[in-house]
């Protein structure tokens, strides 16, 4: 298990990096000031994204690309740390084409897809001509156990027709927003009580976004931030497409959306350790130059445990996020085991971003609070996390599952590290 960066991937990421530091971030304030005035996507992004595509900074996020594909093929564990760079700047993503959730869309799409289904979609996709949404969570049901979704999908004459409704759908708002892979439940299996049953009732189905009966409801703000590309409420009433639109196979919408979940948790985890990298670097900054009662706040023992444990907080995440990126490039890994870690990294990241950047939201003061610096949006994405893609006591629980599962199959074995009155008895007999 080697986590090293090889001189390629290093060479990239400062490629990377140099990328940021000229073309994009001299444009985050015209970004937000464009997003404040509801202007997005802001016209400028177009030509940063032609840029990024010509540098070889395109697709980066997907091991499945072909050779005649655009775009730079990496590994999970290659792309890991430019996920972390591109999570400082939050809307970076999208310059580079790596954005969630059209990542694990197309990783889908590359997979799972139909030859027709791929150049209507996956296609433009690649080229970061078009958008789309994964929809999946509802409000009327707890969305963390999938076989839960009710939103269905049935069968007339050649057509699929789907009723129900979702809602914190990411990307639905985007104006290039063209597909939504909406999760369905078939109604001839909604009284369908085996265990066996449960994981086969629901299928993916490609909606394009203006079929009639698609309704978006609402854009829902997200602890009071309300995102450009949406979270947003969808209504589907009626709404008809091609048999043709079902990805996969029929009931096979529970093990896609499984696949689809690893590695896009692996980028969301490494874009939350780039947040906490740079919560740390401005909390530093920070100690370094602001004086209270003839001090700087770097002299004081409580700023200085703060800064010390963010450090060692943000290494051990990243190391166990590499591992399970290392993981899932292994085609023999098992596979309960990634399930497991990938589950734990959710958790470990989510409440990493909160710890790391509340104590830099308290050393910054008033300021943290403020729009002024990145560390309050940090902060709620975070508290966010812990819920969204799953709350943590769902992942916790997939994790203590398997712990429990290995701890039936050695059953008795760590009995042997006991010391009773009776094995106290007679020691063994050395010979």
């Amino acid at each position: 298990m080697d986590f090293s960066v090889d001189q390629a991937i290093q060479a990239l990421a400062h490629k990377l990096q140099a990328f940021i530091d000229r073309y994009v971030l001299p444009y985050n304030p015209a970004w937000h000031q464009a997003v404040a005035e509801g202007v997005y996507p802001p016209p400028f992004l177009e030509d940063l994204k032609a840029m990024a595509q010509e540098e070889g900074l395109w697709n980066l996020c997907l091991p499945e690309l072909q050779a005649d594909e655009p775009g730079t093929r990496l590994s999970h564990l290659s792309y890991a740390p430019l996920a972390e760079i591109m999570g400082k700047l939050p809307w970076s993503a999208e310059v580079f084409n790596c954005q969630a959730p059209d990542s694990g869309n197309m990783a889908l799409l590359h997979q799972f897809g139909s030859d027709a289904q791929k150049q209507t979609w996956l296609t433009p996709m690649l080229n970061g001509q078009m958008r789309s949404a994964f929809a999946m969570s509802e409000p009327d049901v707890a969305s963390s156990d999938p076989t839960n979704l009710q939103t269905t999908v049935r069968e007339d004459g050649r057509s699929l027709v789907l009723n129900g409704r979702k809602w914190f759908i990411t990307g639905a708002a985007h104006p290039q927003c063209k597909v939504l892979l909406v999760m369905c439940r078939h109604e001839a299996s909604t009284d369908a009580d085996e265990t066996s049953q449960k994981h086969h009732q629901h299928s993916i189905v490609l909606v394009p976004i203006e079929t009639p009966g698609v309704d978006i409801v609402r854009n829902i703000s997200v602890v009071h931030h309300v995102a450009p590309e949406g979270h947003c409420e969808i209504v589907f009433r009626h709404v008809r497409v091609p048999q043709s639109n079902l990805l996969g196979q029929q009931g096979e919408g529970f093990k896609l959306g499984q696949l689809r979940l690893g590695p896009g948790r692996v980028h969301h985890c490494m874009r939350t350790l780039g947040q906490c990298e740079l919560a740390l670097s401005l909390a530093a900054e920070r100690c370094l130059e602001r004086e209270t009662f003839g001090h700087h706040l770097s002299d004081y023992a409580s700023v200085q445990e703060w800064l010390a444990l963010s450090r060692i907080e943000i290494d051990q995440a990243r190391l166990l996020v590499l591992q399970v990126a290392w993981m899932l490039d292994q085609t023999a890994s098992d596979r309960s085991l990634w399930v497991a870690r990938v589950a734990a990294i959710k958790v470990v990241a989510a409440r990493l971003q909160v710890k790391v950047v509340d104590r830099a939201m308290q050393i910054f003061g008033a300021m943290g609070l403020s729009p002024d610096t990145p560390l309050a949006y940090f902060w709620t994405w975070g508290r966010a996390l812990q819920i969204m893609d799953g709350p943590d006591e769902v992942h916790l629980r997939t994790v203590a599952r398997r712990e429990l599962a290995q701890a039936r199959e050695r059953m008795g074995s760590s009995s042997n590290y006991f010391t009773t009155p009776e094995q106290m008895v007679r020691p063994p007999h050395i010979r």
